[in-house]
């Protein structure tokens, strides 16, 4: 058996609801599912999904989970964790009732989902407007995730959001013990993406807990280098961060998800760790084998 202490999980973020268009961001199914098996193969433990409509905008399309989920699995060699949002569309609203089975339909009825993002609490998005996510959305995708046996990946923007997972866990509508967080730094209006505020939120989580990290935009590297340093697990991918670095001139190099995860796996081995296989990333966070 692996040590597995001396693995690092990397999450492939593969899309995203609102990176702008034109930049190296899969949008449809198939290619969605193809860069989900090349980071795979890359040494990605997890594939974090979004879905895109045909103009390119953020989905909640059940059936475009569905098939994308189909396709990833059809190679039968593949056996990445499969992580969906719920929280993929900004035209749906996330404080009425309608709002609110649009963005869980398709973790009610698609087969195959592992892990939910669960983006624990409403801030301003700026400037783009309310990242709504009401006390009753969040009870009631608590309980369709612990109905359905998916791990919850609570997404951390602010301090605050710590304290309401701790509500709902202690209320029982999401699962106690073997949580999982993921630390969103960056976004205007949450916390800024910097080595102290990811130390803060590392230091504030109940023990036993696992956790990864992200910065968006000029804050992905910094976060990536401070999260190894802290034997914490990663996300790298075009969902926040569209620019691989600058060439001896100065011009942007565009990232493609593929890129990213080979960094972070060149990182991961740098720190004297290895990746974790999808099956080990499975062990390390609770989450039953994969069945075919």
């Amino acid at each position: 058996m692996s040590d597995l202490k001396s693995k690092t999980i990397i999450t492939a973020a593969l899309t995203g609801a609102v990176t702008p268009a034109g930049y190296n961001i899969p949008e449809t199914p198939e290619k969605i599912a193809e860069d989900a098996y090349a980071c795979w193969k890359a040494g990605a433990a997890i594939v974090h999904l979004h879905m895109r409509d045909e103009q390119g905008l953020g989905t909640m399309d059940a059936a475009r989970f569905k098939k994308t989920i189909e396709l990833i699995r059809a190679h039968e060699d593949c056996d990445v964790v499969i992580n969906c949002t719920s929280s993929g569309d900004n035209r749906v609203s996330g404080g009425d009732p309608a709002g609110n089975a649009i963005r869980m339909l398709h973790m009610r009825t698609v087969d195959g989902i592992e892990m939910g993002s669960y983006d624990a609490g409403s801030f301003n998005w700026m400037p783009s407007g309310v990242f709504m996510n009401t006390p009753q959305f969040l009870q009631e995708l608590g309980d369709v995730y612990m109905e359905r046996g998916i791990k919850p990946e609570f997404e951390i923007f602010d301090t605050g959001m710590l304290d309401i997972v701790n509500y709902y866990v202690k209320k029982g509508h999401l699962p106690a013990g073997s949580c999982h967080y993921q630390f969103c730094l960056g976004v205007l209006g949450g916390m800024p993406a910097t080595v102290e505020n990811l130390l803060y939120l590392k230091n504030h989580i109940p023990a036993g807990s696992t956790w990864s990290a992200f910065g968006v935009g000029a804050g992905h590297l910094p976060i990536l280098y401070a999260t190894l340093a802290l034997s914490g697990n990663v996300r790298v991918g075009m969902e926040d961060n569209v620019v691989y670095g600058k060439d001896k001139d100065g011009n942007k190099i565009m990232a493609t998800n593929l890129m990213l995860v080979e960094r972070a796996v060149s990182a991961v081995k740098v720190f004297g760790k290895e990746p974790a296989t999808s099956a080990e990333a499975r062990e390390i966070l609770g989450i039953k084998p994969l069945a075919r």
